[in-house]
């Protein structure tokens, strides 16, 4: 019996180290290995056509790895590439999968992840995608920051870009939900069409359905003429559901029946209209716990959440903060802000913040140090003075010296009414009331307890159990090696 030839696989890095390492570990794997520092030799290959495989760094001395892509493709649409680059950004991931690459792995990489991406690679059936093109100008990045994290989301959203699954994102606010979904889109299939938006939280319960799916006239008071919904207005694009867990019963039933007929009426209609748009949901909730509570449909949870997306806090990805504080401070004097730089000694400061308004928060505070300090360099002493009040972080009323918490709270409470004046708040004050003050208060009582437990539960009057609990729920971050 004739043994099997090996797969040969084709290495392009003009990293010495790298091609070495790269060898050694395909090597153990049972392939043969050929590399190269330089795109030319990568290209003769290809063209003589040698190899089974080919891995290549995007930076090479002669030519960039994505551009010799799509001519690879050309004249062997059936040779699988794998990318690697240290340029780690969601632009860089894009790209790689647009110009046809099968995966794209940041650096550093793990050699066994590496491996077993090489053995998918070459066992996967063939087909040959087409190509989604665009997004090819070096445009304004919708995400910033290489952290792990970060890069994790940037190689699902390079796989989501050319398919119309709904995606649902989770994470807390100011992460940058909205971002995802607007990456989605900009850089997908549906580039073309519209971005649309809505916001279950900001609309009353008895319009949502009317905002969604359009009325005709005469269908309620007030219903003077036709008016198109979201779903209308999406058309052909992508519709953004943020805060999906606000939304009341009965449009969960409408929303279920659209994703699972694909058509809708709108209110007072009985034409069936059909949908063409994308769906992104997101959420700050925990919509496993609604359903428990019997305010969330378990069978629209399933629907929407076909691929399912965390954002982590900033908290989380620390090391990102220069680089977002570096583009904020961008975006700044880009818009007639003096320009400012900060100082080691406050970027350190900031990673040691713990954020909990997270991405928002940070770039609310750069721009106070853009606008009202005088300082080209800002020092850790103002980045103190901020992080310990200077202003009040967004929707949270300032505390007046001497005054009382209830006091305080009753009055941020009648700001948030008096916003509404023309209608309820939406529905779930009570609970989100509650999570404003217990998430900060926990939070808290950790960190003045350097993450103890036990102490921290002694602190607040909790059982332990009950405080394990509802750091769980609340997804209150606890520092590693800490109990």
């Amino acid at each position: 019996m004739t043994a099997m030839t090996p797969s040969t696989i084709l290495v392009a890095d003009d990293d010495r180290g790298i091609r070495t390492v790269l060898t050694q570990a395909l090597g153990r794997a049972g392939y043969e290995v050929r590399t190269t520092g330089n795109a030319a030799t990568l290209w003769r290959w290809v063209s003589d056509g040698e190899g089974d495989l080919v891995i290549t760094d995007v930076v090479m001395p002669d030519e960039s790895g994505l551009d010799l892509l799509p001519r690879i493709k050309k004249i062997r649409p059936e040779l699988r590439i794998i990318v690697m680059s240290a340029q780690n950004t969601l632009l860089t991931a894009v790209k790689a999968t647009q110009r046809g690459a099968f995966e794209y792995l940041p650096k550093p990489f793990d050699l066994k992840e590496l491996v077993s991406v090489v053995q998918r690679a070459l066992t996967a059936p063939r087909s040959v995608p087409e190509a989604a093109g665009g997004a090819d100008d070096e445009e304004k990045l919708p995400l910033i920051g290489r952290s792990p994290a970060m890069q994790e989301i940037y190689r699902t959203l390079a796989r989501l870009m050319g398919t119309d699954l709904t995606v649902m994102v989770n994470g807390e606010s100011g992460t940058g939900k909205e971002l995802v979904a607007r990456a989605l889109h900009d850089y997908g299939k549906r580039r073309n069409g519209p971005f649309v938006a809505i916001n279950m939280a900001a609309i009353p319960r008895e319009l949502i359905e009317s905002e969604l799916f359009g009325h005709e006239r005469g269908a309620f008071t007030g219903a003077t003429q036709r008016a198109a919904g979201r779903f209308e207005q999406a058309e052909g694009g992508t519709l953004f559901l943020d805060e999906i867990g606000d939304m009341p019963p009965e449009a969960q039933t409408r929303l279920l029946r659209v994703l699972q007929e694909g058509e809708y009426t709108t209110v007072g209609g009985r034409t069936p209209i059909r949908a063409n748009v994308r769906i992104v949901a997101a959420t700050h909730r925990d919509l496993t716990q609604l359903i428990r509570q019997g305010m969330f449909r378990e069978d629209l949870f399933y629907r929407l959440n076909v691929v399912p997306m965390r954002l982590p806090p900033l908290r989380e990805r620390v090391e990102d903060i220069p680089e977002l504080v570096r583009h904020f401070l961008g975006l700044a004097a880009a818009e007639g802000l003096p320009a400012k730089t900060i100082d080691a000694q406050a970027m350190d400061r900031l990673k040691r913040h713990r954020w909990p308004g997270n991405v928002r928060e940070l770039e609310n505070l750069v721009r106070r140090l853009a606008a009202l300090y005088s300082q080209e360099v800002i020092g850790i002493e103002v980045v103190e003075t901020e992080l310990a009040g200077g202003a009040p972080p967004a929707d949270m009323g300032a505390v007046v010296e001497g005054e009382g918490l209830s006091v305080t709270v009753e009055r941020h409470l009648r700001e948030y009414f008096s916003n509404h004046a023309d209608s309820l708040p939406p529905p779930g004050v009570y609970d989100r009331v509650l999570r404003e003050v217990e998430k900060p208060l926990i939070s808290l009582a950790l960190e003045v307890t350097r993450g103890n437990q036990i102490k921290a539960a002694q602190v607040l009057g909790l059982n332990r159990n009950t405080l394990r609990k509802k750091i769980k729920d609340l997804d209150i971050s606890v520092s590693r090696g800490l109990k």
